[in-house]
């Protein structure tokens, strides 16, 4: 089969949608599929307006242009490049991975459908706020009709993408190499250390890194001294206050700023690491989030996200209502720690359904379903 996906982001950016939608190029090109990625966002040496890289065997088509702070759209040449590529490609299917603003993207879905090609999109966001925007305007437009198979990461983003559409919405999970990521043998935590806490994120005000100190600042202040550690991964906008409320909560002995650090080096962390922290409310899945619970922690995240998909409450993790409820459940288990060595070992004896077989499959059913639209010309 002749893949094209469409991202506005994609490699060298780093992120949610740039990680998975290069994943799964990857996984299906080794599945003898030739894949392609058009994407507004340019290359390493700023490459744009066409330009074809062969990377990992996928061909990555750049038609980006400059912009300040390279930002991945082209509004003026966008469409009548994204036509070109796909004209000179032919694909079999169009696959397009959306967030709540995705101009690159939804240029996409415009040009593929009014070429009569089969198009999945899978939004890859909660549209939370949007809904009651979104949905009138799609009522009043041909996205009411677009024939096209709609799909979302998570149950949770899937419901807000159904309530924009009022049809059928399916799920297409992200995935991850679950043997590569799950522990060999189950954790024995050392009830004498203090609990390892760690958060892996972007640092931006969306996924709530300044937050999240806070509400470890409230659990180290009702535990005994050197009762916690926090480990926090990534970096972003929010770097520097971030660093400044850990100063201003006196936190410098608990809180180990790592910076962003390549997979390798996060799983060596998680292996020795108690609790993974998930504080964003609008979490569509929670990538980080699985990688963590795949590789035994317990995981803590807000009730009504993604991470819902592959945590159980009180079973392998806390779905909590606020952030008061997570520093209580970092509390609970820095003071029970059978309770801790229970649910990890739930964690890595009932490891998450979302390998990459999985992933591909549900993809394999979005482009069957984008196909049968193409030829009856109504949504399902």
């Amino acid at each position: 089969m002749r893949i094209v996906h469409v991202s506005d982001c994609f490699a060298p950016r780093t992120g949610g949608i740039e990680t998975q939608v290069g994943d799964l190029a990857r996984h299906q090109v080794r599945a003898g599929h030739e894949v392609h990625v058009l994407t507004a966002t340019l290359g390493e040496g700023g490459e744009r307006g066409g330009v074809v890289d062969l990377e990992d065997g996928v061909h990555v088509h750049r038609l980006g242009t400059r912009l300040p702070f390279d930002l991945p759209v082209n509004p003026l040449a966008g469409p009548r490049l994204v036509r070109h590529a796909l004209r000179e490609v032919g694909p079999d299917v169009v696959h397009v991975h959306a967030g709540v603003l995705s101009p690159f993207a939804f240029d996409g879905v415009r040009v593929a459908t009014a070429e009569r090609l089969p198009t999945a999109i899978t939004w890859h966001c909660m549209l939370d706020g949007t809904v009651g925007v979104a949905g009138p305007v799609v009522r009043r437009t041909r996205w009411r009709r677009v024939p096209a198979a709609l799909s979302a990461v998570s149950g949770a983003a899937a419901q807000r993408v159904r309530e924009v559409f009022d049809r059928r919405v399916d799920v297409v999970p992200n995935g991850i190499d679950v043997g590569v990521w799950a522990p060999r043998v189950a954790p024995a935590p050392d009830p004498s250390a203090p609990l390892h806490l760690v958060a892996t994120m972007r640092l931006a005000p969306r996924k709530r890194a300044v937050p999240l100190v806070d509400l470890v600042a409230d659990a180290v202040r009702r535990l005994p001294p050197g009762a916690l550690r926090l480990t926090l991964v990534g970096d972003g906008p929010a770097r520097e206050p971030v660093r400044s409320r850990v100063a201003a909560a006196g936190l410098q002995d608990v809180v180990d700023l790592r910076g962003r650090l390549p997979r390798e080096e996060v799983r060596a962390l998680y292996a020795h690491a108690d609790v993974f922290l998930a504080p964003a409310r609008l979490e569509s899945f929670g990538i980080a989030a699985l990688e963590a619970r795949t590789a035994g922690l317990v995981v803590l995240a807000h009730a009504g996200t993604g991470v819902g998909e592959f945590v159980t409450d009180g079973v392998d993790g806390y779905l909590v209502a606020d952030d008061a409820g997570m520093s209580d459940a970092v509390v609970r288990l820095a003071q029970d720690r059978g309770l801790l060595a229970t649910m990890r070992r739930r964690a890595v004896s009932v490891p998450p359904p979302f390998d990459w077989a999985h992933v591909m499959a549900a993809a394999d059913a979005q482009y069957a379903r984008a196909a049968q639209l193409v030829t009856s010309a109504t949504p399902a």
